[in-house]
């Protein structure tokens, strides 16, 4: 017992030592300045869309005769696609061309008969009744032929629907008919193909109204789309609609990205991820947020804090720089933000040590990693485990 009772106070004298050692430190955290790179983005998703896409169709009812193009095919514009058969409307032109034949015999022969009573009426050897009646014969007749020049038109315009060709250069994407299918042109046009112009593509993303504001024509945009999940592919903004969008009240907006396709890659209806860069700024100077928050303080006993020197300068915003161990308050001209880090355009250079915030620390670190032995009172206040 008496061995125990000696060795008592240098436990003591251990313990205080200890928690000396413990005493909590203040520390100040700089940022050196240097140039980087500034941005900010936002999200959305959108649907993949080709920029032309068209409906081909018929605009003449006849059957299907023969199909030259099928889906995935690649056509160019002026190749003919399908034909209808011809049959009815080839008997369409050859009547048109009899009634105008007929039509045109009929006028040679009132416009002559009306020259010639033009001439005898002049001369008072015909009545005006007889002239008259010739000038009447010859303008039904002139009207008829004309109308059967538009209808011998309008026959031939019908034969050549009869054949089907493709109007823009693309991909067919649809095909609606079977060889041998009727189809009817009414108020509709009957559609044979839909045809897309896969070379180039967009997406229409939909932007909340959160983040609408910050969408600009011209930002570049990066996209991903779940077929391709390891391809980043790019684009840039070229539209933003200005009609908004409301499910489950949520307002959204529709922003159109036009995407490069020389890969036949994106294909219609496919699901993208946007990525709009709404700012992007390289190799400026910038400090983050916290520097401009910062207020210097002195030194509590035996911390070491760098003294503060405040500028005589009246700024809107400035920044505390560390030098020689002093702190100088510095005026600075702000530019864009991220909400991370702050632009500054002039005040400060590379190099400069910028105050953030003050940290506390051990001074022994070492003591908050030491084992600690379960047999030792607790401290007065302490929850045992």
């Amino acid at each position: 017992m008496k061995i125990y009772s000696k060795l008592l106070p240098f436990a003591a004298l251990a313990l205080s030592a200890l928690s000396c050692s413990e005493k909590p430190k203040t520390e100040l955290e700089t940022y050196t300045v240097e140039p980087t790179d500034i941005s900010e983005v936002v999200t959305a998703t959108g649907t993949m869309e080709s920029v032309t896409q068209v409906d081909v169709g018929t605009q003449v009812t006849g059957i299907i005769d023969k199909l030259y193009a099928d889906y995935n095919d690649q056509v160019t514009k002026g190749q003919l696609l399908a034909e209808l058969e011809k049959t009815l409307l080839d008997s369409e032109l050859k009547s048109a061309d009899a009634n105008m034949a007929s039509a045109k015999a009929s006028f040679d022969y009132a416009k002559a008969n009306y020259e010639r009573d033009k001439t005898l009426h002049a001369e008072q050897l015909i009545s005006d009744y007889e002239f008259q009646t010739s000038q009447r014969d010859y303008d039904v007749a002139r009207l008829s032929y004309e109308k059967s020049q538009a209808d011998r038109v309008r026959a031939a315009k019908n034969l050549n629907y009869a054949e089907i060709y493709s109007p823009i250069d693309g991909i067919i994407i649809s095909r609606e008919v079977e060889v041998g299918q009727t189809v009817v042109s009414s108020m509709n046009v009957a559609n044979l193909y839909v045809i897309a112009d896969l070379d180039n593509m967009q997406v229409v993303g939909n932007v909340d109204e959160a983040d609408i504001g910050q969408v600009k024509v011209g930002q570049r945009v990066t996209f991903t789309v779940d077929a391709y999940s390891d391809d980043v592919f790019s684009g840039t903004v070229t539209q933003v609609r200005l009609n908004p969008t409301t499910t489950s009240n949520v307002v959204t907006y529709e922003v159109i990205v036009e995407a490069p396709n020389p890969d036949h890659k994106l294909i219609p209806g496919l699901t993208a991820n946007l990525t709009i860069y709404t700012l992007e700024l390289e190799n400026v100077t910038a400090v983050p947020l916290k520097a401009l928050k910062f207020h210097p303080r002195e030194g509590n006993g035996d911390d070491q804090l760098p003294e503060a020197i405040s500028s005589d300068t009246p700024a809107k915003a400035s920044v505390w720089v560390l030098r020689d161990g002093k702190l100088f308050e510095t005026p600075v001209g702000l530019g864009a933000s991220n909400g991370v880090y702050q632009q500054v355009t002039d005040g400060l250079k590379a190099g400069d040590k910028v105050a953030l915030q003050y940290n506390t620390v051990m001074a022994n670190p070492q003591m908050e990693n030491r084992e600690e032995n379960p047999f030792m009172p607790k401290p007065p206040g302490s929850k045992k485990k």
